[in-house]
């Protein structure tokens, strides 16, 4: 016989990064131009164009061109005309293909973890913002049991508000992203 603990949280069981409550939580509205950074499979990029509900564009921004097409099916599943997904390397310039200051918001969700070259990613989410554009970046903030990066990988809050500095943004709030996860929104300096 197993037992299973579970911890209590503030009265509630602990939740991972949930998306469509996160991007709720982002004040996403009509014709919003939006790209996912590292849009893996897909799940904030059905989220957010649920929440467009067709009336913006979402680009799914990912390397795994399996990743894409499965976004891409799932989108056509449901109607999602808005969303659009673009293979790129984000760590090299202009790998978004994306027009400079084209986008209202860029989303990066345990993607900085993953990568080498975590400067070139916030450089490129600030050639794609327009002026008053808004970067979101999600991610673990701990090494949760196995599930997410190894303990050495993570990209504390403070170093991610830090790197977020350091490419010419300012922290505008935080969010609960989830019992293992931040959300943080920054402004473009400008």
């Amino acid at each position: 016989m197993h037992t299973v603990k579970t911890t209590v949280v503030h009265g509630a069981r602990p939740h991972f990064a949930h998306p469509a409550r996160n991007v709720a939580a982002l004040g996403i509205g009509p014709g919003m131009k939006i790209a996912d950074f590292g849009s893996g499979s897909g799940a904030y990029v059905l989220a957010i164009a649920e929440a467009l509900a067709n009336s913006g564009h979402v680009y799914a921004v990912d390397v795994q061109g399996d990743l894409l097409r499965k976004v891409k099916r799932e989108a056509t599943k449901r109607s999602y005309g808005c969303v659009e997904v673009i293979w790129g390397d984000l760590e090299y310039a202009g790998a978004t293909k994306i027009s400079d200051e084209e986008l209202d918001m860029v989303l990066i969700s345990n993607l900085l973890f993953q990568i080498n070259n975590k400067n070139a990613v916030l450089r490129e989410a600030r050639r794609v913002l327009k002026p008053a554009g808004r970067l979101v970046i999600i991610d673990w903030s701990d090494s949760f049991g196995g599930i997410g990066p190894q303990e050495v990988d993570v990209v504390t809050k403070e170093s991610a508000e830090s790197l977020a500095r350091a490419n010419g943004f300012e922290l505008s709030r935080e969010f609960p992203a989830g019992s293992h996860h931040y959300g943080l929104i920054f402004s473009k300096k400008i």
